[in-house]
């Protein structure tokens, strides 16, 4: 399973969901369900803008886990 570690890069980075999202251009509720790791899909365009808004790469905030 692909554990999402979003909201932990943002609380390093000091950034709110509301500048983060307008920052990369989607809206509040998509980040959301980003944060959450609900969603199940995420295109690489809005990965990129992420990592580059965070000043990350895609495995600070994407991590993979076995399923028990």
């Amino acid at each position: 399973m692909i554990i999402v570690n979003l909201d932990v890069m943002m609380a390093k980075r000091k950034i709110s969901s509301q500048e983060l999202a307008e920052k990369v251009g989607i809206t509040q509720a998509n980040l959301s369900i980003l944060k959450t790791g609900k969603g199940k899909a995420i295109r690489f365009s809005t990965l990129e803008k992420i990592c580059e808004v965070l000043d990350c790469k895609p495995g600070d905030i994407l991590d993979y886990e076995k399923e028990k």
